[in-house]
């Protein structure tokens, strides 16, 4: 039986200032903001590269990433990208930062791992 594909998912990180992850995510990631409201100065947004989503919005509460309740539970999002090694590179060009490099990890995958703005911690990659 042929099921019905999925095309993607789009985590919804809670961050302290839209304007600031979106300059983030554009500037240092590539993303386009798709959506933004109100459109000046806007509490919730949504950026986009290529079939990856992110949703963004700005509530009374502080960032929780992952690591934070629980530290083996590291990553807020798994990126997968057919090509860690080319997008390792562009990034680096845009000024990123990685937390962990591109490399060859003990779990079968490959990529590189950055945080966002607040916190949220990103891995990029593939199973090798």
């Amino acid at each position: 039986m042929n099921q019905p594909s999925i095309a993607g998912i789009a985590p919804f990180f809670i961050v302290r200032d839209v304007t600031v992850a979106l300059a983030f995510y554009s500037e240092k990631l590539g993303f386009e903001a798709v959506f933004k409201e109100p459109a000046h100065d806007p509490f919730f947004a949504i950026v986009q590269r290529d079939g990856a989503m992110i949703f963004l919005k700005a509530v009374n509460a502080d960032p929780h990433p992952n690591r934070k309740r629980a530290a083996d539970a590291r990553w807020d999002a798994y990126v997968g990208t057919p090509d860690p090694d080319k997008l390792a590179t562009e990034f680096i060009s845009r000024g990123a930062v990685f937390t962990s490099p591109l490399q060859d990890t003990h779990d079968g995958l490959r990529g590189f791992e950055l945080e966002d703005a607040d916190g949220y911690l990103l891995f990029f990659g593939r199973p090798r």
